[in-house]
């Protein structure tokens, strides 16, 4: 789909297919790049995708592979992440609004588009983001 790389879990087992999932997306004018957490805060996978609609109806398809996709973090949804919000919220799909990193925070722990979006997932499997995506009307 995206990626060439072999995927860290493996989503044959029925045991896959039942568990919850949470992700998270680091946005951006030309990509957006996403992440997948298990309901105990570990890395699944990630992956990065084309800010398009082609790439959204990808996204959602990649995350919802991993398992029951409960909600999904997305940083910016009042500018670059906007789209991605409305695809998700019109596929019925919890879409969270995730404030980025303070800057303290990001001289800490680094700064990337994995290290955000992970950390987009997990800011939403705590609870410590519970925006409601803007909606720009």
């Amino acid at each position: 789909m995206f990626s060439t790389r072999p995927r860290k879990a493996d989503l044959t087992s029925v045991a896959a297919k039942k568990r919850s999932v949470i992700g998270g997306v680091d946005t951006h004018r030309d990509t957006h790049h996403a992440a997948i957490i298990d309901s105990t805060g570990g890395l699944l996978d990630d992956v990065e995708i084309p800010a398009t609609a082609a790439g959204y109806r990808d996204l959602l398809a990649w995350m919802r592979s991993f398992g029951r996709l409960i909600a999904v973090g997305v940083e910016g949804t009042g500018s670059y992440g906007a789209g991605l919000a409305r695809h998700l919220t019109s596929k019925k799909v919890t879409a969270v609004e995730v404030d980025r990193p303070d800057r303290r925070t990001r001289r800490t722990k680094g700064k990337s588009n994995p290290i955000d979006a992970i950390a987009a997932a997990r800011a939403t499997f705590a609870g410590t983001a519970i925006g409601t995506p803007k909606t720009r009307s």
